[in-house]
């Protein structure tokens, strides 16, 4: 399928997504989209411990990174990071056309790992 010079924009949250509206992102993406759900070091900032963020933030942020890896394993989603400098990376999403037969229940993405 030939896409033509149509260009992609991505879109930057003005502030911190959580994991629903990121899977509703997904839910109304059209194939290319782009959303840059993460800037920072996403394997930093999401341990505890290590992370600079307050509790409340790293957490949501790990819900989010879950979320997104999850859309990614569902074939919904490319996940793909662009270095902006050291130690330092914006994490985006790339809408992929949705799947024509048995589409993905919101409730899965949201379910636990474990559950996935």
């Amino acid at each position: 399928m030939f896409m033509g010079n149509t260009p992609f924009i991505t879109v930057r949250a003005a502030r911190p997504l959580t994991d629903i509206e990121f899977c509703a992102w997904v839910g109304q993406a059209a194939p290319g989209d782009r959303l840059e759900y993460h800037q920072g070091f996403l394997g930093i900032d999401t341990m505890a411990g290590m992370s600079t963020l307050p509790d409340t933030d790293r957490q949501r942020l790990a819900a989010l990174a879950s979320a997104a890896f999850r859309a990614c394993e569902a074939g919904l989603v490319h996940l793909v990071q662009e270095r902006l400098g050291p130690d330092r990376f914006a994490y985006l999403a790339i809408a992929r056309p949705k799947p024509r037969a048995a589409p993905m229940p919101l409730e899965r993405l949201l379910a636990e790992p474990e559950a996935a």
